[in-house]
């Protein structure tokens, strides 16, 4: 049953993906990071209330029990390592094609599995094996369509931020397992959209206030909010799948990152980008090694 919550996870996110790059095209990053999550924050005030009242049942999907200041101090530190991750990716995604971002950030399984099997004794099978040489594979091809559109894989620095955000949500993901053992699934996603708005406060006060004349100028769009109340729905599955005692991290996240076949074809269509089939045959690879991972797994 939790592949299927995984599965749905992965749809809310390929919109959710879709709606950063329309949101952060020629506009100022971290104002829409903020506004972004302090929509996420928002949604989950009334749920707090209302299961500190009492007024939400014990038993109810969307009640948030009340945790200890280590549970806090745990569920904050995963909001520094997201924030990490999505200051990366977003800024990426301003400046690169949104059909180079969502295959590099489809590779993110691979690199969970290695963790996986580091962190929590998961074993490879041959299929696994095939699957990561599959996925490096592809990978490396994809980079040489990277080349034609005047990105270098090894000196474009935005590359470098989407791999880097993709390494810190692979980090990210990999605590979700530990988190989701220890406190509520609810408590974790509330408390960390919290957390979120109480780091990019600083940032946004600090950083981006005083520099925004010689910075790109902020434009408000509908599409902002929607990141976050997507998030949300995309991030509510995800934890429930993690709370079966029997899932897998490694093949969650697999799932989660079918996703990339959404966003990659809004980047197609919608914002026309270039060398499409190539684009589309690499990836194809990239996802069939992510399924070798997942077939692997079971």
């Amino acid at each position: 049953m939790w592949f299927l919550f995984a599965l749905g996870s992965a749809l809310f996110l390929g919109v959710y993906d879709v709606f950063k790059k329309l949101s952060v095209n020629d506009n100022a990053v971290l104002p829409v990071l903020f506004f972004s999550t302090l929509t996420s924050a928002l949604l989950f005030i009334p749920l707090l209330v209302g299961s500190y009242f009492e007024l939400i049942p014990t038993n109810h999907l969307l009640y948030i029990p009340p945790i200890t200041m280590k549970e806090h101090l745990l569920i904050s530190l995963k909001a520094a390592i997201v924030l990490i991750s999505w200051i990366f990716s977003f800024f990426a995604l301003k400046h690169l094609p949104i059909t180079i971002v969502s295959p590099i950030r489809a590779t993110g399984p691979l690199w969970t599995l290695i963790g996986a099997i580091i962190l929590y004794g998961e074993k490879l099978s041959m299929l696994q094996w095939s699957g990561m040489a599959i996925t490096l594979c592809f990978f490396f091809l994809f980079s040489t369509a990277g080349k034609r559109e005047g990105i270098s894989f090894t000196k474009n620095k935005w590359v470098w931020f989407i791999i880097l955000g993709t390494l810190a949500g692979t980090a990210s993901g990999l605590y979700d397992k530990f988190l989701i053992r220890e406190i509520h699934r609810m408590a974790v996603q509330s408390y960390f959209s919290i957390y979120q708005v109480v780091l990019m406060t600083p940032i946004i006060f600090l950083l981006w206030w005083p520099n925004r004349q010689r910075l790109t100028p902020f434009k408000w769009r509908f599409t902002i909010p929607l990141i976050g109340l997507f998030l949300v729905i995309a991030d509510f599955f995800y934890f429930y799948a993690l709370s079966y005692p029997d899932s897998m991290i490694s093949i969650i996240s697999a799932l989660r990152r079918g996703s990339v076949i959404i966003a990659f074809s809004f980047g197609a269509f919608l914002f026309k980008e270039r060398h499409i089939a190539m684009k589309a045959l690499y990836l194809a690879g990239i996802m069939l090694g992510i399924l070798f991972l997942v077939f692997g797994s079971r």
